[in-house]
């Protein structure tokens, strides 16, 4: 008997790298915040005069990007980015006898393809089928050789967060994308001119040797973080604004027209939802949790202009109708 090996399943591996990284982050948070807030600018809290306000407003801004980031950051590693139901893609007869297009569009099997009705709504998949997970994949729905597991809207496995970044909490991880890119800009800019005093410090003796080292070390690592992450911040502010995946590039660019490109403004709200006040903010408005299926990662609108349907489909609408 042949013995199949996955090769994937060694991917599983990273999440043990994927607690060493969450140390490392909050080492950096820890690194960073002696240098700025305690070393370097607590000190002037006390001299009085402009000094002493503008230490204040590096202090709190510093603590308000802090609880901002962190709390991005717990919310994508705790959240569950979405699985896909238990038995999602399997139609019943009672459901062809009674023509339930809701139940029919919830569990499409693996031998239908994805298509759209007129009015731009999509029907759910069907022609995708995970080998893997034994279930169905809704559009957008990819397997993570990690977490082992089919995940909705998957755009791509964070080692940074242990964790995958899907439809729940996408909008977290862009949070913490861009609250992180803020904090290590802040702490690259502050901590300037201390690093520039570097070697002048060394010779005075003005503070320790350890003192020296961390504040050194600290600029290196933020001024590195920050120039990374502004790469990644341009990145995903594009992928969002075309409402688009990591994992969809390659797929968009055989595509004439990206089907679930609703324009910026909607492609923006598929992710961060409608409210203004919660833009900012790891969390959703009951209003658009419930009005935004997109959210949730098992429907999604396309653009009108993508409406078509698929022979396989036709295919399916006929038997189906007949048994109406």
């Amino acid at each position: 008997m042949d013995v199949v090996i996955n090769p994937f399943r060694l991917c599983s591996g990273l999440k043990v790298l994927g607690y060493f990284m969450i140390f490392l982050v909050l080492s950096i948070i820890a690194l960073s915040y002696y240098a700025v807030v305690i070393l370097i600018w607590a000190p002037h809290l006390l001299r009085g005069g402009f000094n002493s306000f503008f230490s204040f407003f590096i202090v709190i801004l510093f603590h308000y990007l802090l609880i901002l980031l962190t709390w991005s950051y717990m919310m994508v590693v705790f959240r569950d980015p979405g699985s896909v139901p238990d038995n999602w893609q399997l139609v019943s007869e009672e459901d062809l006898e009674e023509g339930n297009p809701t139940s029919i569009s919830h569990n499409l099997g693996p031998q239908t393809s994805a298509s759209a009705l007129s009015d731009g709504t999509e029907i759910r998949p069907a022609i995708r089928y995970c080998s893997q997970c034994q279930n169905g994949k809704p559009p957008r729905c990819h397997h993570c050789s990690i977490c082992q597991r089919c995940v909705l809207k998957m755009d791509h496995h964070c080692i940074w967060v242990v964790n995958c970044v899907g439809a729940r909490n996408h909008k977290f991880f862009l949070l913490f994308v861009f609250y992180t890119f803020l904090e290590t800009l802040l702490n690259t800019v502050v901590l300037l001119p201390s690093f520039v005093n570097f070697f002048e410090q060394t010779k005075k003796h003005s503070l320790s040797p350890g003192n020296l080292a961390v504040t050194f070390l600290a600029f290196v690592l933020n001024l590195a973080f920050a120039l990374s992450l502004l790469c990644f911040v341009i990145m995903h502010t594009s992928l969002l604004l075309s409402n688009t995946t990591s994992v969809e590039v390659y797929e968009k660019k055989k595509a004439v027209h990206w089907k679930y490109d609703l324009g910026r403004k909607r492609n923006f709200e598929q992710v961060f939802g409608t409210k203004k006040m919660f833009w900012f903010f790891p969390l959703f408005s009951e209003e658009d949790l419930k009005n935004i299926p997109a959210l949730h990662g098992l429907d999604f609108p396309i653009h009108s202009d993508t409406v078509s349907f698929s022979p396989p489909f036709m295919e399916f609408l006929g038997v189906w109708l007949t048994h109406c």
